[in-house]
């Protein structure tokens, strides 16, 4: 035995403790899938290796008092598994991050084109980019509320309309976000959540009719214009060349 080479006994561990290996990556796939329905695979992910890599050392502690070559039985291997997962959980409670879900004080909106406009805004793209967040139950319970919170201040970050009068971030690409339809994102309506910021094509053509019209939301912050507007000077350089290809004919 003690002149086994490490892959040796890599082996020898790894097939003793098959199942555990086999629960083990089934618990970073849910983990990393969950993470990224939720917007931070890399958040949950690293707490699937927290939970994985402590009930590895706990079973070659016991393997240590037992012998290398006893297997664990099913029962005591999820009884681990679920015994760190509490532990774990319990313990990022403890996290003071994402706990606090105050808002400050709006200082400014745009002026927006009309009550509807800011209505289909509000739907769409409030819940991180301004100060009226609505803190839903879940952003109390960690690792949630580290996403949420994550999102939010990454999202008041980049443009926050609830200070638009001092900071305009990147307010410019709004129309084309929307358009696109990366905003909101995919997280943000999976599973049911925030049905009212799931916009039809019908509401997400009048809102970007009404963010065109809404000063410092579009390109250079002029208001109106857009793709609409080159599309009809092409068709205007157009007409003047078919015009002229008929006076030469004439």
């Amino acid at each position: 035995m003690s002149g086994d080479s490490l892959f040796d006994r890599i082996h020898r561990l790894v097939s003793v403790n098959a199942f555990t290996v086999a629960i083990g990556f089934g618990v970073l796939a849910v983990a990393v899938t969950g993470g990224v329905f939720m917007g931070a695979p890399a958040v949950f992910g690293a707490l699937g290796v927290i939970v994985v890599l402590a009930v590895f050392a706990m079973l070659a502690r016991r393997n240590r008092r037992h012998g290398s070559t006893t297997r664990p039985s099913v029962s005591t291997i999820l009884g681990h598994f679920a015994l760190v997962g509490a532990v774990v959980f319990g313990l990022i409670q403890l996290v003071p991050y994402g706990r606090d879900h105050t808002n400050p004080s709006t200082t400014g909106e745009p002026a927006w084109a009309s009550a509807r406009t800011r209505e289909l805004m509000v739907y769409a793209c409030y819940g991180c980019h301004s100060n009226e967040v609505e803190w839903p139950w879940y952003s109390n319970i960690a690792p949630i509320s580290w996403v949420v919170t994550l999102h939010v201040d990454d999202g008041r970050e980049k443009v926050n309309y609830s200070e638009f009068d001092t900071d305009r971030g990147d307010a410019e690409e709004t129309i084309e976000v929307i358009r696109e339809g990366s905003m909101p994102p995919a997280y943000y309506t999976v599973l049911g959540l925030h049905p009212g910021a799931r916009l039809g094509d019908a509401e997400i053509a009048e809102l970007v009719a009404g963010l065109r019209l809404t000063p410092g939301l579009t390109e250079n912050g002029e208001s109106g214009g857009g793709e609409d507007d080159e599309e009809a000077e092409e068709h205007e350089e157009d007409d003047d060349e078919d015009d002229e290809d008929d006076e030469d004919d004439d």
